[in-house]
């Protein structure tokens, strides 16, 4: 991952090898590559890029997150890994092998409302930064 995305943020510590296969055996789906390598380096954290605020969750609370907010019910398809840290959730679009990331409001949280970010999580930093 690219560290001049995160200057001034606060990152966590890498997610443990068990917390990253835990996570995969309890998905149906693969998660992209490059979003893999970003939990084993900082398991998530939160900070500005450029003039957008990111949360981005850990490993270990993906699963969790995603059924609490009742994401196969209301946005199915759709698997969250982070917010703006208010009313919107952001998501890798489950539906297409190039996993797009996409944004989605949490209340009234509706696949008809998924705005396309970009066409992989680099990207996704990448466009938030400008």
């Amino acid at each position: 991952m690219e560290s001049e995305h995160f200057s001034g943020w606060h990152l966590n510590d890498g997610a443990s090898d068990q917390a990253i296969a835990k996570l995969k055996k309890q998905l149906s789906f693969s998660l992209p590559t490059d979003y893999l390598s970003f939990l084993r380096e900082h398991d998530g954290g939160e900070g500005f890029l450029g003039q957008n605020y990111l949360m981005l969750w850990k490993a270990e609370e993906l699963v969790t997150f995603n059924r609490e907010y009742e994401v196969s019910e209301y946005a199915p398809g759709l698997f969250l890994f982070g917010s703006d840290g208010g009313g919107e959730a952001y998501a890798f679009d489950t539906r297409s092998s190039s996993m797009n990331v996409v944004r989605v409001p949490f209340i009234g949280m509706d696949l008809a409302y998924a705005t396309p970010i970009a066409n992989g999580f680099s990207q996704f930093l990448s466009v938030l930064t400008l």
